[in-house]
């Protein structure tokens, strides 16, 4: 018999080769770190080995892993030719996304479910952006593909990522907890368990679980920097500054993030750390945009990127930075790099002008998008916060409030309680000195 994936799928390439593939897929779907290295390692003994290079262009494209995304592509097609029926849908499912055509990888999904690469990059999580506008269509596309992996520990942990999306949080728990009792470093799962806690605002139980598992069996993950994040929010939720401070000097300094994380995790911290009442003293984001780089910053290549991109150059106040954003994403491929992004961009310059009240009316109009920028709820909770920002600062203190008063009726957060009574405060300040 010849090379085989974990999942059945035959492999055009030699053993060592495949053997390498495998366990970077392993790790991959597992979010724990070497991945890439060990798709590196496949094309090293086998440079024809179309799938070792797509799946190098993926994490290129998608984390900012340092790879010749384009070289990679060029040498997948071309080596795709001599690969299997799966391996060539494979490869042009990969090609057509990274050029913003969803089509090919949901139709090849349809017909190889079985392939976990593909089928992460389809479900926007802590690995990958996703390929489709609505959530509800990445939800049905693993719902479709779950039962051809039977009771696998990986596709519990996805499926319970798409339960907390679907706000089923006891079904995510229950999927959650299944996975990890089989794989207690499997990172979906523990990501899974980690919005669930944070969207019941179960922030006590969420912080001292995600600190056991950071430390313990999820201590080799990848992405640790944003299960410190995710630690980090709870904190932050509780009002407990001290202790967000002490977690960004011990797990969440830019230098410690790996590819895009350290924009993504460490620069959306500080961005609602800064807006945190009693938050002062917040660490400086130049590490980050210097981490980062102009080009991820000012031509993202996802919208998701692009988001965090976006409230960064804010932070930094780099107007100009945001402009250039804006144009960029004006003349993209993809429609929500111009449909959302271009817009955020702009509302956040409005911001960087000083012009609060107007930014805030452009957030306000964009809400109902926001949605499409990929990741997760608690993610994009970052522009719903810069808008709390631009109302307080051109003195909108009832509008503040009620923003405030829906996410407190989503989960309960001493934080919002606090950014409450701060513009109630405010308000009360205004009315007195008002003629």
């Amino acid at each position: 018999m010849g090379c085989r994936d974990s999942y059945g799928y035959p492999l055009t390439t030699s053993r060592p080769a495949a053997d390498a593939y495998v366990d970077g897929v392993r790790d991959l779907l597992r979010l724990r770190s070497g991945a890439a290295a060990r798709f590196a390692t496949a094309i090293a003994l086998d440079p024809t080995f179309a799938l070792g290079h797509a799946t190098l262009a993926l994490l290129g494209h998608e984390m900012c892993v340092q790879v010749d995304v384009r070289a990679r592509l060029a040498d997948a097609r071309l080596h795709a030719q001599r690969a299997t029926e799966r391996e060539r849908s494979h490869v042009h499912a990969v090609d057509r996304h990274l050029q913003g055509d969803p089509g090919p990888l949901v139709a090849h999904l349809a017909s190889y479910p079985r392939d976990a690469v593909l089928l992460s990059v389809a479900m926007p999580t802590i690995a990958f952006a996703g390929v489709t506008d609505l959530p509800e269509q990445a939800w049905r596309i693993v719902e479709a593909a779950a039962p051809a992996y039977g009771d696998d520990a990986w596709i519990n942990g996805l499926m319970a990522f798409v339960r907390q999306e679907q706000r089923r949080f006891d079904d995510a728990m229950d999927l959650a907890c299944r996975s990890l009792a089989v794989e207690p470093s499997g990172g979906h799962a523990a990501h899974a368990r980690a919005h669930a806690h944070y969207e019941t605002g179960d922030h006590a139980a969420g912080l001292a679980w995600m600190d056991s598992w950071v430390l313990g069996d999820g201590a080799a993950t990848d992405s640790l920097t944003h299960f410190s994040w995710h630690a980090a929010l709870h904190e932050l939720s509780l009002g407990d500054v001290a202790a967000v401070r002490r977690r960004y000097d011990e797990q969440l300094q830019p230098r410690h993030a790996v590819g895009c994380r350290a924009l993504v995790d460490t620069g959306s911290l500080l961005f609602r750390w800064a807006l945190t009442p009693g938050g002062a003293v917040v660490p400086p984001l130049d590490e980050v945009v210097a981490l980062t780089g102009t080009a991820v910053l000012e031509q993202p290549s996802t919208a998701f990127l692009g988001m965090h991109a976006a409230v960064t150059l804010l932070a930094v106040d780099d107007a100009a930075g945001l402009d250039r954003l804006a144009r960029w994403c004006d003349g993209h491929d993809g429609a929500t790099h111009r449909e959302v992004v271009a817009p955020l961009a702009r509302a956040l310059r409005l911001m960087a002008g000083g012009r609060w009240s107007e930014g805030a009316d452009r957030l306000a109009t964009l809400a109902p998008q926001v949605w499409r920028l990929g990741g997760s709820d608690a993610q994009r909770e970052i522009v719903e916060e810069a808008r709390i920002a631009a109302l307080l600062r051109a003195g909108r203190y009832d509008e503040a409030r009620r923003l405030l008063d829906e996410r407190l009726d989503r989960r309960p957060a001493v934080r919002d309680e606090r950014w409450r009574d701060e513009a109630l405060r405010a308000d009360q300040a205004a009315r007195i000195l008002s003629p």
